[in-house]
């Protein structure tokens, strides 16, 4: 009985542990985003963020090739060239270069292209899907610029030097889970990636990226009568903001005001980029990567059989803008869609120090 004092003191201790053990230990920056008193604002962690921006560094863009009138064209000089052909042969062999440097430095240029077969050859997939990836990132600069703006993306956007990017999805099970009563999960306790490692729907992407499922689960007014909205699917939505919020670094007054995250005139303009953007990915995922199911091997699927596919944070990777805000295009302009003759290499700007709001 002697001992009961210090147990009880040990006890809350531990308790203590385990509540803290979900926080993150300070200090954490705060920057102001909206009035003073509405709790707008950007909450960081410094220890993280830090990291992130320092490794959003360009590669070296290739010298430019010039390329005097009248030189020829790729589609002219090369076979079987659909995508890239209106360049001139000098630029078009340095985007190759370039795309090589970016995707797949280790394994070079027979990673698409078969090693003693002529360049035009298409056996590999490999080179089938790279084709699919150049004509998915000319429309999207071309015509997702509500999203991409000016910025644009190239292939390093989403490699950064690896053959398949890091933040690609595949659908989930969710696991094997108890009969009975309990048999119907749908899909919740078990932490995946796709929520944030919370509780809620491990296949919440397919719902949005794939599918078109309704987002917007609110109602202007308290305990409506006769919702069609049910609390599985705003968990659902939670679980794709969840996503958002991970894969830009960012809390959810980046795109929602604190008084009504359902009011769009008082939302901050991040909102707005935000629809597109998962218009933008849904569109990438049906007309681009789901096309590919029967070109991709086994061994590039996900359990189910189903291809890698687009989320935010393949893009963005933990920054609300890709590469911290810094462009490539302007190095590598065919990728924009525009033809182009020459194009004006600059060397890559710093990096910003801090990933500026929208």
């Amino acid at each position: 009985m002697k001992n009961t004092p210090h147990r009880g003191l040990l006890a809350a201790a531990l308790s203590l542990c385990a509540l803290l053990a979900g926080c993150e230990r300070p200090p954490m920056e705060s920057q102001q985003t909206g009035y003073r008193g509405t709790a707008m604002g950007q909450v960081s962690n410094p220890r993280l963020t830090e990291p992130l921006l320092a490794a959003q560094t360009l590669p070296e863009p290739l010298p430019a090739v010039p390329a005097p009138p009248g030189s020829p064209l790729a589609k002219d000089v090369f076979k079987n060239v659909k995508v890239l052909g209106d360049l001139p042969v000098g630029e078009f062999t340095r985007t190759m270069q370039a795309i090589t440097n970016w995707v797949s430095p280790q394994q070079g240029c027979a990673y698409c292209h078969a090693q003693g077969a002529e360049l035009s050859d298409d056996s590999l997939y490999t080179k089938v899907v790279a084709r699919k990836m150049l004509t998915m990132t000319r429309h999207l600069n071309a015509d997702w610029q509500s999203h991409v703006q000016q910025t644009g993306v190239t292939c390093y956007t989403c490699h950064r030097g690896q053959p398949v990017p890091a933040a690609v999805w595949f659908n989930q099970d969710g696991g094997k889970h108890a009969g009975g009563a309990s048999a119907l999960g749908y899909g919740q306790n078990h932490p995946s990636m796709q929520a944030g490692l919370t509780s809620l729907d491990v296949n919440v992407l397919s719902r949005y990226l794939v599918g078109a499922e309704p987002i917007r689960t609110g109602t202007p007014q308290a305990l409506p009568m006769g919702s069609p909205m049910t609390i599985r699917q705003t968990e659902n939505t939670f679980g794709l903001m969840i996503h958002m919020s991970e894969s830009l670094g960012v809390n959810c007054t980046h795109c929602h005001n604190t008084r009504s995250h359902t009011e769009w005139s008082q939302s901050p303009l991040a909102r707005t980029q935000a629809y597109h953007g998962i218009r933008m990915a849904r569109e990438l995922n049906n007309q681009y990567l789901l096309p590919l199911t029967s070109v991709f091997p086994d061994h590039r699927k996900g359990p189910g059989g189903d291809v890698a596919k687009i989320s935010c944070a393949t893009c963005h990777q933990g920054v609300n803008k890709p590469l911290a805000g810094q462009s490539m295009l302007k190095d590598h302009p065919a990728l924009g869609g525009v033809p182009m003759g020459t194009a004006t290499a600059t060397p890559p700007a710093a990096a910003t120090t801090a990933a500026a709001p929208n």
